[in-house]
């Protein structure tokens, strides 16, 4: 079954990498994994991108609580933005 790209993923993507971001786009890995990473400011940040009122599905919650970093969940590209510059804060 082919995986599902939420709507806004692409933009959100092409907007963190004009942002200066370097990132990595991982939705089609499955198994929980998130849609995609980013890289700023020598910070490593997982997204995992819901349309407004969607949920994580279980797999995607067993990957979060396991994963021993930065985890977010985002509905914008305002949002992701928000992400990098309040995690690369000094």
């Amino acid at each position: 079954m082919p995986k599902r790209v939420d709507n806004d993923q692409a933009k959100i993507i092409a907007a963190l990498r004009d942002f200066g971001a370097s990132v990595v786009d991982t939705h089609t890995v499955g198994q929980g994994c998130p849609d995609f990473f980013a890289g700023y400011k020598n910070i490593t940040f997982a997204f995992e991108v819901k349309s407004p009122g969607g949920k994580l599905t279980p797999a995607e919650v067993k990957w979060r609580d396991n994963w021993k970093g930065n985890y977010y969940v985002i509905h914008s590209i305002e949002e992701a933005i928000q992400v990098l510059c309040d995690g690369s804060e000094d």
